[in-house]
């Protein structure tokens, strides 16, 4: 039996060419939305509440196919609705972020959660951390502080987005620890309807105490519909359908390719260009996302 499961696993974990396609594919339209931030021409919070928004009829419909018999209990329920607040201050944070600092840097800090959960996880187990993890924390925080540095030369306004970004991967832990515990008792649609329809009324409520305009202006409805559509519909769908096929390890490589696609759109797009200290400290950083999601059990640990 045991040598039975153990081969189910494996098989399991080796993915095929159309899985490694879809991984990498969830990463590159994920790495999209930094820019697509940048070309709506709503406040960057108001962004975040059409991406909830758009997707979520999509979302729902998936969600009623993959119903099953038993229905999702009440603390299931709740446990989402927390989830999506948590979503929607991460959105709300990264997009404020976006606005202020390079590509790069924003979609490297907004993805810190990983870091921060490795941490979580070692709390929890009422551990120090192993050679490894201190390698990811100091690598972490190596890379931060010469990132943040880097920042604070230009102006203190993309100081200010670098921490907005961090603050986001905080608030994505609190996200995705309860999204995890709910998804244990329901479809992966169901919980994504769920969250999305929890994240939507408070993102449009911080928008609007913000004096954000909220609806597309001259830019049109053609930005605010692609972040939702890579963001939302084709990275985390892509993403849903290969996480399964890969250890963390392969995912925290393909995860590198966000913050170097971020960082090449900054660059053609807006002059954000990097210099060898830029470099190394997205390095250390990479390396540090990679570590702690090597010490991570398999799931959807990629930044949706």
């Amino acid at each position: 039996m045991t040598s039975a499961t153990q081969s189910g696993d494996k098989i399991r974990l080796q993915g095929n060419a159309w899985h490694l396609a879809a991984l990498l594919g969830g990463n590159v339209a994920l790495a999209l939305g930094p820019w697509l931030v940048r070309l709506t021409d709503t406040g960057p919070v108001a962004a975040g509440f059409w991406r909830m928004l758009l997707p979520l009829p999509l979302f729902a419909f998936l969600a009623w196919r993959e119903r099953g018999e038993s229905r999702p209990t009440t603390k299931a329920v709740v446990v989402l609705l927390a989830a999506g607040a948590f979503f929607a201050a991460d959105l709300a944070s990264w997009h404020m972020g976006i606005e202020q600092t390079k590509l790069g840097n924003a979609t490297l800090f907004g993805n810190s959660g990983s870091i921060l959960l490795m941490f979580w996880g070692l709390v929890a187990l009422r551990r120090a951390p192993n050679g490894s993890e201190w390698l990811a924390f100091g690598a972490a925080m190596g890379g931060a502080a010469i990132l943040m540095g880097r920042s604070l030369e230009i102006s203190t306004t993309t100081l200010i987005g670098d921490l907005l970004c961090l603050l986001a991967g905080v608030f994505y832990v609190f996200y995705l620890i309860p999204a995890q515990t709910a998804r244990a008792s329901m479809g992966q649609w169901s919980v994504l309807a769920l969250v999305c329809a929890a994240a939507a009324p408070p993102l449009l409520a911080m928008a609007i105490f913000l004096g954000e305009p909220v609806w597309p202006g001259s830019a049109g409805w053609t930005p605010v519909v692609a972040l939702a559509l890579t963001s939302q519909v084709i990275g985390q769908g892509l993403l849903v359908y290969a996480l399964k096929h890969f250890t963390p390890l392969i995912v925290g490589m393909a995860l590198l390719t966000q913050p170097a696609i971020a960082a090449a759109v900054g660059w053609i797009a807006f002059g954000e260009t990097l210099g060898l200290p830029d470099i190394a400290g997205m390095a250390l950083v990479s390396v540090a996302l990679v570590l702690a999601r090597a010490k991570a059990p398999v799931g959807p640990r990629v930044r949706a």
